[in-house]
C-alpha cells in the first residue's frame, strides 16, 4: 500500500514536471524558422546602474556606472582588461605627471560612465577639447597619438546634449585646497626638474617642448652619430624653420665633449626655460625670439655621454670598488670611435697662417683642403660642418668643462713651437667683447676670487682667453667656425667639475642663466643691412669688408647680412664680382644694443680679372667643393637604412603594451 502511494505521487510530480516544461516556451535552436517551429528567445535583462569598482577611477564626482558603457565594453571585467584602462593606469609615469590627473579622469568618463536612474550620462565635448588642447604636446613628447577612445567628437557630447563635466570632483578638490591655504594664487612660474637624463629622456624634452610652443618652437635633426643617435636641434624663432630677412641666427652647441655635462644641462634647461617665460608673456623673452632665430644642440656627442654617465653611475654604487677609480677627465671624452671632435674639424687655421703674407688673401671662408677628407672624419664632426655651412650663423658658443672661462680664437698658436702664445685673430677686440659678455654675466667667473681649477697653468683673472694663449691645438670648432663661415665662436668652460652631481645642477642653472640670455641678447650689437642691385634685388654672397679688420663677411640667400663690431668709427666696403664697389663711413656709439642698419646698392660693372683672386685662394679649390670624393657616402646609406630601420620599429613604450590582454593597441602609434 505505501509503495502504490509513492508510485502515485511520482507520477504527480511527473506530470506536474511535464506540464511546466510544456508550458515553458521552447529554446530556439538553429533551423527550427525553416522548420516552422515557434520559439522565444528570452529577452535579456536590462542593463542597471552598478557601483564604480575600477581602482584607477574611484575618485570620480559620481559612484555609479553601467555596462555596456560607452565604448562597448559588456563588464567590468572586460574594461579593466582592455588597453585603455591600462593606459589609464600607467598615464601618469608616461607623462611624467604632466596633464594628471586629468587624462585619467577623462579617459575614466568614457569607460566608467555617469549613470543616473539607470540611464548613462554622456561627458561635455567642451571639457574634452580644453584637456585636449593643454595635453596634446605632452603625448606628442612621447610619440604616442592621442588616443581614440579621448575623440571629443565620437565619445563626448555638446552642453546642449545634456552632458556633465568629468573634471567637476577635481576642481572642487582644487578649491577646497586653495581655500584652506587663505592666498590668493600663486603667480605661474617656469617649473624645471634639475636632474641628468638619459639621450632618449633629452630629445623627448626637447620634442615635448618644441609640442608645447609649436608657434614659436620646431626640432630637427642635423645627422647621426657613430652609434645612431639623433643629434637632436631645438630651434626658437616666431617664425620657426624659415629664415627671416635682417634676423641674426645663432647657435648653442653642448657636450662636445661626452664627459663635459654641465653645458648639455643648461641647455636642455634653457629650451624648456624660453618655452615657458614665452608663454607666461615674459617680455625680454618674448622680445629675443620675435626678433632672434635660436639654434640649440644640447648634445653633440651622446655616445660619449652615454659611456661617460654610465661609469659615473659605478663609481657610485658602493659595492663596486675598481669603479671608485673613476677619473672623469678622459672617460667618455671621445665619441664611439674615439675620436676627439674638438681636434677633428679641418685646421684652417694652419692655412691662414701660411697664406697671410698673400697679397690678397683674407682670413674668411677658407676652403676645405682636399687632403682633410683622406683621414679619419667623424660622423658627428660631419653633421655639424655641414650644419654651419647650411645656416648663415652670426654668433656661436661651445660649452665644455674643466676650467672656469671663456676662451676664443685662434686656439693654434702663430707659432709652432710656441704651446703658450697669443695668436689673436683680425677681430680680437669683437671676440675679447663677445668672452666678456659671457663672463662678466656669469655669477662669479669674471671676479677676482673666481675659482680657478688650474688645469693647465694660470688664465688669468677676468674670466676670458686667447685659446692659443691657454693652450695651443689644431682641429677646433671655434677656429673652424671662423675661418669658414661668417660665424664668431667662443667655448665656455663651465667650472672644474666634468660631471657634477645632480644637486649641484639647480647652482649650476643660477649661475649660467643671465649670462645664456644676455650672450643670446649680444648678436644683436654692430651693424646689419642689405646688398641690392640698381633693380632692388638681393646679391646672394657679396664681400662686407671692414678697414683694418682682414676679415670679411657675405651675405645670405637674399642679399642680408650680419656684422658683429665693436663701438667706434668704421669704414665700410661692399663688393660682388660684377659689381662696382659701395663703401660707407659710418660710427657706432658705446653702449648701442641694437644693430644699426646701413644697406649697399651696388651697380653693374665689367669684371676686372684680378679681382677674381680677391675670393680664391691659389691651389686651395672653391669654398662650394665640399667632401668632393664622397668620403661620407657610407654614412649615408647606413642613415638610410637606420631611418628605414626606425619606421619600423616601434616607440620604447610600445613593448608594455604590446604584451597586454588582446590584439596590440595600434592606435597609439603616431602616423606622420
Amino acid at each position: 500500500m505505501e509503495f502504490m502511494k509513492r508510485k502515485m505521487k511520482t507520477i504527480v510530480f511527473l506530470n506536474a514536471l511535464v506540464t511546466v516544461i510544456w508550458c515553458a516556451p521552447p529554446r530556439c535552436d538553429p533551423g527550427d524558422e525553416f522548420l516552422g517551429r515557434f520559439c522565444k528567445e528570452p529577452e535579456p535583462e536590462k542593463p542597471k546602474c552598478v557601483d564604480i569598482m575600477m581602482n584607477y577611477c574611484d575618485d570620480m564626482s559620481y559612484t555609479h556606472t553601467m555596462f555596456p558603457n560607452i565604448l562597448g565594453h559588456r563588464t567590468r571585467e572586460e574594461a579593466e582588461l582592455g588597453p585603455e584602462y591600462l593606459l589609464l593606469s600607467v598615464v601618469h609615469n608616461l607623462l611624467n605627471g604632466e596633464c594628471n590627473p586629468d587624462i585619467r579622469m577623462m579617459g575614466c568618463s568614457v569607460l566608467v560612465p555617469r549613470c543616473e536612474k539607470e540611464k548613462v550620462l554622456k561627458p561635455c565635448r567642451s571639457t574634452c577639447e580644453a584637456v585636449r588642447k593643454n595635453c596634446r604636446h605632452a603625448f606628442e613628447g612621447i610619440e604616442m597619438a592621442w588616443p581614440y577612445f579621448l575623440d571629443c567628437d565620437r565619445f563626448f557630447v555638446s552642453d546642449q546634449e545634456g552632458c556633465y563635466d568629468p573634471l567637476e570632483g577635481l576642481r572642487v578638490t582644487q578649491e577646497e585646497a586653495q581655500a584652506s591655504i587663505g592666498n590668493t594664487p600663486e603667480e605661474p612660474h617656469t617649473v624645471i626638474q634639475f636632474s641628468y637624463q638619459s639621450n632618449a629622456q633629452m630629445n623627448s624634452i626637447l620634442k615635448k617642448t618644441a609640442a608645447r610652443c609649436p608657434e614659436i618652437a620646431t626640432t630637427y635633426s642635423i645627422g647621426r652619430s657613430v652609434e645612431g643617435k639623433d643629434l637632436l636641434v631645438i630651434e626658437f624663432s616666431n617664425n620657426p624653420g624659415v629664415h627671416e630677412l635682417l634676423e641674426p641666427e645663432m647657435k648653442y652647441i653642448g657636450n662636445m665633449h661626452g664627459n663635459e655635462v654641465l653645458g648639455r644641462q643648461l641647455l636642455i634647461y634653457l629650451t624648456q626655460y624660453l618655452c615657458s617665460e614665452y608663454l607666461l608673456g615674459n617680455q625680454r623673452i618674448q622680445t629675443l625670439i620675435n626678433t632672434t632665430r635660436i639654434h640649440i644642440l644640447p648634445s653633440m656627442n651622446p655616445d660619449g655621454y652615454e659611456l661617460a654617465a654610465a661609469e659615473v653611475q659605478g663609481t657610485n654604487d658602493p659595492e663596486n670598488e675598481e669603479a671608485q677609480n673613476y677619473h672623469s677627465w678622459t672617460l667618455g671624452r671621445g665619441n664611439a670611435q674615439n675620436i676627439d671632435l674638438n681636434r677633428n674639424f679641418p685646421d684652417l687655421t694652419a692655412v691662414a697662417y701660411s697664406r697671410r703674407r698673400h697679397r690678397h688673401f683674407r682670413s674668411d671662408h677658407i676652403p676645405i683642403p682636399d687632403a682633410y677628407w683622406f683621414d679619419k672624419v667623424a660622423p658627428e664632426t660631419y653633421a655639424v660642418m655641414k650644419w654651419i655651412r647650411s645656416i648663415p650663423f652670426v654668433l656661436s658658443a661651445n660649452f665644455h668643462g674643466g676650467e672656469l672661462v671663456v676662451s676664443y680664437p685662434y686656439d693654434l698658436s702663430k707659432h709652432p713651437l710656441e704651446e703658450k702664445m697669443f695668436s689673436p685673430t683680425p677681430d680680437e677686440q669683437v671676440f675679447k667683447q663677445i668672452a666678456r659678455t659671457y663672463a662678466d654675466a656669469h655669477a662669479t667667473m669674471s671676479g677676482n676670487n673666481s675659482e680657478r681649477c688650474g688645469s693647465f697653468g694660470s688664465i688669468g683673472q677676468d674670466g676670458i682667453i686667447n685659446g692659443a694663449k691657454w693652450y695651443s691645438f689644431a682641429g677646433g670648432m671655434q677656429d673652424f667656425n671662423y675661418l669658414h663661415t661668417n660665424c664668431l665662436e667662443v667655448t665656455v668652460e663651465l667650472g672644474c667639475d666634468k660631471f657634477p652631481a645632480e644637486e649641484e645642477l639647480y647652482t649650476g642653472w643660477q649661475d649660467n642663466k643671465e649670462a645664456l640670455l644676455t650672450f643670446m641678447e649680444s648678436v644683436h650689437r654692430g651693424i646689419k643691412g642689405i646688398v641690392k642691385d640698381a633693380d632692388g634685388n638681393g646679391i646672394k654672397g657679396a664681400r662686407i669688408s671692414v678697414r683694418g679688420i682682414r676679415h670679411d663677411i657675405t651675405t645670405a640667400e637674399n642679399g642680408d647680412y650680419w656684422r658683429m663690431l665693436t663701438a667706434g668709427i668704421h669704414i665700410l666696403t661692399a663688393s660682388a664680382p660684377g659689381y662696382t664697389r659701395a663703401m660707407k663711413k659710418i660710427h657706432l656709439p658705446a653702449r648701442m644694443q641694437k644693430a644699426g642698419r646701413v644697406d649697399f646698392v651696388l651697380q653693374k660693372a665689367v669684371v676686372e680679372p684680378d679681382i677674381e683672386e680677391d675670393y680664391n685662394i691659389p691651389s686651395m679649390g672653391t669654398y662650394e667643393r665640399f667632401d668632393p670624393y664622397n668620403q661620407f657616402e657610407r654614412y649615408a646609406i647606413r642613415e638610410q637604412n637606420q631611418n628605414r630601420e626606425e619606421r619600423q620599429e616601434k616607440p620604447w613604450w610600445w613593448s608594455y603594451f604590446s604584451r597586454a590582454h588582446g590584439s596590440a593597441p595600434t592606435w597609439l602609434l603616431r602616423i606622420d
